[in-house]
């Protein structure tokens, strides 16, 4: 079953279940009370449900299904790649995660998976997500690390271009795009920054 409250986001993901082996849409639904009738009556094995609904979330939906159709296992297809809302998700049962974002062939893959018993969706990948967002860095492309490191140790952009040996422009490049990536607006930001985490780690190693 999905849920949905926008028509045309559910007619395209049922036009991508029914070409998929196996599987078949039984009911659609725009609400939280329309998706708890219907499940009553079509007694799903997998709902996708979106997180926001016009008289709830996606949430409640998962929460209260459970005692109407208690075999039905969920999977969350949202717009929002929120921690708290994988949080909640996680917390109300679902067995999945996806964003709307994704190719119709891994939504299918993965409603195939999760009808099969298999959890996508558990405590290990929260935990893992909310370090990798805890890390400013960990979209830096391997040049920027380099330039930030260089930063750290207190090198001007024409010393990190002679070290690198590129163009000074270069360096001004890759620095304009960490600053994005890592939310910072100033050069001496960086700097800080790596000596905030160079100290954290002399700490952790007892140096």
């Amino acid at each position: 079953m999905i849920v949905d409250d926008h028509e045309v986001v559910r007619r395209g993901i049922a036009e991508v279940i029914e070409r998929a082996d196996g599987m078949r849409v039984v009911a659609e639904a725009g609400s939280v009370a329309e998706a708890l009738r219907r499940s009553v009556l079509v007694n799903p094995d997998v709902i996708l449900v979106d997180l926001r609904l016009p008289d709830g979330t996606g949430i409640d939906l998962m929460e209260q299904v459970r005692e109407i159709a208690p075999q039905a296992r969920s999977v969350v297809l949202t717009s929002f790649d929120d921690d708290d809302a994988l949080a909640a998700a996680l917390r109300a049962g679902a067995a999945a995660f996806l964003l709307k974002s994704v190719r119709g062939a891994e939504i299918a893959d993965v409603i195939r998976a999760v009808a099969a018993g298999r959890t996508l969706l558990d405590e290990r990948t929260l935990t893992r997500r909310r370090a990798e967002h805890n890390d400013p860095t960990a979209d830096l492309t391997p040049s920027e690390h380099r330039v930030l490191d260089l930063i750290g140790d207190g090198l001007s952009n024409r010393e990190i271009a002679a070290r690198l040996d590129v163009a000074e422009k270069t360096v001004k490049n890759h620095i304009t795009s960490l600053l994005a990536k890592m939310g910072l607006q100033r050069r001496t930001q960086v700097a800080a920054w790596v000596a905030a985490k160079r100290s954290t780690s002399w700490r952790a190693d007892g140096l």
